[in-house]
């Protein structure tokens, strides 16, 4: 979408949100969902969820209390969801047993990454989900422009899109026959994507870049730190801002004097509930910044420009729209000299 673009729907914002209304689901109902066909009859009566993605947009659609259970969290559940997540059973932190999944009975498991439920799934196939008769549904971001049989994390073919993220939630709506909520969610996301530009171009520097830190095997070991496809190089994208890692790779390996040669404006470091690696924990990401003889002497560094954000937010999800917010205040906050 380009800038021009954006700033016209923040404009329309208001015609967006009042005059939204969408023919319902003419059932049954077939979608073409990364490389399968799946039929509906009906809106399912219920559904367990795989990914924090998915649970979120079907809580932002309203559907809550179709939501039996949940599995495979990054971060604590955004504040305007929390009331209503706290009456779901959370199945799993991680990757559920196929069996869980399946002892909910759902009439939908929606699915944010094709590793967990796909071809290879960590936890299934789809096909065998659908051999018990029960409807899967993978999150289109997840496979748009994209490889999921290349690389550990996938390999995407083109830089995304918002549209690419917004189509879950589109096609989540028609699922359930809520397509007028659908389309009031994505109208107030494009408006938080549009205001986030305008305020992120208002006050940017020239020539203002980026790192993004995911994590690293280890504090003193050469970082995760995203490329260019990926969600953080679509929020940089948007923005205006540089990215510094050059690599078409999601999350590639890149060592620390590397990085601070390039010696980026702003350093965004990932929270994440994870505890896999001690890099996990972004009070030790910081601590490692601010200590170490090479990463201390960068400029992001020495003047606080040091980003935290949710993991969650660094994944093609609806928290990505609160990412681009997040570095938009970056920006403004930074009072760098503008052009």
């Amino acid at each position: 979408m380009t800038i021009a673009r954006c700033l016209l729907a923040f404009a329309g914002l208001g015609a967006l949100t009042t005059a939204v209304h969408a023919e319902p689901t003419k059932y049954p109902l077939t979608l073409q969902n990364c490389g399968e066909t799946v039929t509906f009859e009906k809106a399912p009566e219920s559904a367990v969820t795989v990914g924090q993605s998915a649970t979120e947009i079907l809580y932002a659609l309203g559907l809550g209390d179709k939501v039996k259970g949940t599995a495979v969290w990054a971060n604590e559940i955004q504040e305007e969801f929390r009331e209503i997540n706290a009456k779901v059973d959370r199945i799993a932190d991680g990757d559920p047993s196929f069996e869980a999944i399946v002892g909910k009975r759902p009439g939908l498991v929606a699915i944010q990454w094709e590793y967990t439920i796909g071809p290879q799934g960590t936890v299934g196939t789809r096909g065998q989900f659908h051999d018990i008769g029960i409807p899967t549904y993978v999150l289109p971001v997840d496979c748009a422009d994209k490889d999921n049989s290349i690389g550990s994390d996938g390999t995407r073919f083109a830089p995304l899109e918002t549209e690419n993220i917004l189509a879950g939630v589109r096609e989540l709506a028609q699922i359930f026959d809520v397509q007028d909520k659908g389309e009031a969610v994505i109208a107030d996301l494009k408006a938080r994507e549009a205001r986030a530009i305008q305020k992120a171009r208002a006050a940017r520097s020239e020539g203002a870049s980026a790192v993004f830190w995911y994590s690293s095997s280890d504090k003193a070991i050469d970082p995760f730190v995203a490329g260019a496809k990926g969600a953080p190089g679509f929020m940089l994208e948007q923005l205006g801002i540089r990215n510094v890692i050059e690599s078409e790779e999601d999350w590639p390996i890149v060592g620390w004097e590397t990085i601070a040669r390039a010696d980026p404006t702003f350093i965004v470091v990932a929270r994440m509930a994870r505890r896999k690696y001690v890099a996990d924990d972004v009070e030790k990401k910081i601590e490692f910044l601010k200590t170490d003889p090479v990463t201390s002497q960068m400029s992001a560094v020495k003047e606080n420009r040091i980003v935290t954000m949710d993991a969650h937010a660094m994944d093609p999800t609806m928290g990505t729209f609160g990412g681009l917010e997040i570095l938009a205040d970056a920006v403004e906050n930074a009072k760098l000299p503008t052009r």
